[in-house]
Formats: C-alpha cells, structure tokens, sequence
C-alpha cells in the first residue's frame, strides 16, 4: 500500500511517499498550501501520478509529547483533505522533522535560499519514514 505524507503549513504542504511495500519514504514535491486545499490540478496529478491508499499528516506535539498550539488547525486541515481526496488519515508525531531536515541539507551544503522549497518535502519523509519503521518492528513483534 502506498501512504502519501503531508507536512501541512500555513503557506506550503510538503508531500512524500512511500513504495508500496512500505518500507522506503521519498519526498515528491512542496506545493502551496492553497492547492492543496483547494484541489487544484497540480495536487489531484501527484495523486494521480501516486495513488496513495492512505494520507498521513504530521502532527505538531511538543517535546513533552503533547499536542502543540497548531494541531487543531492541522487536525482540520488534514481532515478536509483526506475528505475530498477520498482517503483514510492517520496521524504522525512530526516533532523536530523540520529541524532534521534543514540539518540534513545544511550538511549537503544548501544556502536557507536553495532550503526554502525542500524543507516540507524532506520532513514529510523523514517523519513518514519513521512511522513505516516504527509500524514494521510493532509487525515483527
């Protein structure tokens, strides 16, 4: 089954993927958060292009693994999404994905100029990423 991640934010929502056999997240896109709300053609061909079985949205908690000041907004971003894309939703911690990501492209060497775009889609993969581990080992018990 493939699982479609969204790091959804005010202005952009980062978009990965992951292979069917769940065990490999990539990042696919950053589209505006807009677009992504609105349907817009840009958003219905990287569901076309993917045909996710399951959405996947990263949940702002706090270090103490609370829920932060944004998840309500996200909880009902996410949910008119998964509504008119016709998809389950399940929720990931995504606490510090964005810092791991700017860390990760900073040691590649990018300038917070050329991070701007990759930022969402990197750390939509990497709290993907984490949630098909973590669902694997829990499979393996």
């Amino acid at each position: 089954m493939r699982i479609m991640a969204l790091d959804i934010g005010e202005t952009r929502i980062g978009i990965a993927i992951s292979d069917p056999g769940e065990r490999v997240a990539s990042p696919v896109c950053v589209l505006p958060a807009a677009d992504v709300l609105s349907h817009t053609k840009p958003f219905k061909r990287v569901l076309e292009d993917w045909e996710p079985e399951l959405l996947l949205c990263g949940l702002p908690r706090t270090l103490s693994g609370e829920e932060g000041p944004q998840a309500a907004r996200i909880r009902d971003t996410a949910t008119r999404i998964a509504r008119a894309c016709d998809l389950p939703l399940e929720f990931a911690d995504e606490r510090l994905s964005s810092q791991e990501a700017k860390r990760s492209l900073r040691e590649k060497g990018m300038s917070e100029r050329e991070m701007r775009g990759k930022i969402d889609m990197i750390a939509a993969s990497l709290f993907l990423q984490a949630w098909l581990d973590a669902r694997r080992r829990q499979g393996e018990r």
